[in-house]
């Protein structure tokens, strides 16, 4: 994904539908790292977005090839399993 090296902290995560799925922290390794404050009722810590899921940067938007809702199924944890394997927790 060329746009990648472009996403910066701060910049709105989007869906391919326009809407907001979460605001990136920082960009870490292969992933982008969103800021607690959207990590949904898991609010103590961070998820991740894959940056096979990026379609592109767009001012300051990091627009998916999902849509939001799609895109949160493939969230991840911190250790890179899917949120749906921690759910008990």
């Amino acid at each position: 994904m060329g746009d990648f090296g472009q996403i910066r902290e701060h910049m709105n995560v989007i869906g391919a539908d326009g809407v907001h799925l979460g605001t990136v922290d920082k960009v870490d390794g292969d992933r982008i790292k969103l800021t607690k404050a959207d990590s949904g009722s898991h609010h103590d810590h961070h998820h991740y977005i894959s940056k096979g899921l990026v379609a592109g940067v767009e001012g300051d938007n990091v627009r998916l090839s999902a849509t939001a809702a799609n895109a949160a199924l493939l969230e991840e944890e911190k250790d890179g399993k899917p949120l749906s394997d921690n759910d008990g927790d």
